[in-house]
């Protein structure tokens, strides 16, 4: 399959002032990614503890995702457990630039494939794979691995109001995957799948438009995805759970294909988005700081729910 993509935006056009912090930025982040994996995370803890008091907005947001998800944790729990996330949060740039500029040999070494035949064994059947995975840090670094084992991987992609930061996560991303698809473009992402390419799929962020539904996610009722129901019906693709995880020791990465999910789709899409979010649950409880909780995950929920954020 060929994706025709947009040419690239040569980069000396955003030399203009306005975009000399994000070159500064990237000069910086380009030198640490030089570092051993340790001195990164180290770096990436002391960025997030600068995060931590310079978010407050997304501070709030994210304690109150903790306080919804981990009620049977006490105050100081929490509290301990979103200091750690904001940690994560600032690992996760460095990783991002890892993924982008390390070497294959070097990400080699520090990330283990576990369960490729999984994988494997769902592209056999020729209809295309949908990987199920979330916002979860590292997806960009251990993907770049992946593809060294499967060259044909595509993503959905969502544009940067930032042209410059857009047309970096564009390239970037590139490394990781040979296909980006429009997040919204429904007739190229089946065409995609019927070509038995596998596709990164994360439908875990707040949906309130077409194809969404009330769900419970970590025990709290939550606007849920429910488009990967019509989807699987659609394209008969399998879907198999991909789930990346930066190792607790900070020796390096895991990134763990699960076997596909046996009859699904379900008896309803309700039911459907149920069992992903259990899915992705179980692994988030394996290492809460990272995941994304600085996403208003529970907003737009219909009354006589509350907004927990206000």
């Amino acid at each position: 399959m060929d994706t025709k993509h947009d040419p690239p935006v040569p980069l000396y056009r955003f030399a203009a002032p306005r975009y000399w912090p994000i070159w500064a930025g990237l000069g910086l982040l380009r030198l640490a990614c030089l570092l051993p994996l340790p001195a990164q995370l180290v770096l990436g803890r002391g960025l997030g503890a600068l995060l931590y008091r310079a978010l407050p907005a997304r501070r709030q947001i994210a304690g109150r995702n903790l306080y919804l998800c981990f009620p049977d944790l006490d105050a100081p729990a929490r509290e301990r457990l979103l200091r750690r996330h904001f940690g994560s949060l600032g690992i996760a740039l460095f990783e991002l630039g890892m993924g982008w500029w390390a070497s294959d040999r070097r990400l080699a070494r520090l990330v283990h494939i576990e369960g490729l035949e999984h994988l494997e064994a769902a592209m056999a059947k020729g209809h295309g794979v949908i990987l199920l995975s979330g916002h979860f840090s590292a997806t960009e670094l251990t993907g770049r691995v992946v593809r060294q084992r499967v060259p044909e991987m595509a993503a959905l992609y969502r544009p940067n109001s930032n042209l410059l930061i857009d047309e970096l996560l564009r390239r970037g991303r590139l490394r990781a995957v040979r296909h980006l698809i429009p997040k919204d473009n429904m007739r190229q992402l089946l065409r995609t799948l019927k070509a038995g390419v596998p596709l990164w799929y994360a439908p875990d962020q707040a949906h309130r438009r077409k194809y969404s539904a009330l769900v419970d996610f970590c025990g709290e009722p939550a606007m849920t995805n429910t488009a990967l129901t019509q989807l699987v019906r659609l394209s008969k693709s399998p879907v198999v759970p991909y789930l990346p995880r930066r190792r607790a020791d900070g020796s390096g990465y895991d990134a763990k294909f699960l076997p596909a999910l046996n009859n699904f789709p379900g008896e309803s899409p309700e039911a459907d988005a149920a069992r992903v979010n259990s899915v992705l649950e179980e692994h988030i409880r394996g290492a809460p700081d990272q995941y994304y909780w600085v996403h208003r995950r529970f907003k737009g929920r219909p009354p006589p729910l509350p907004d927990p954020y206000l």
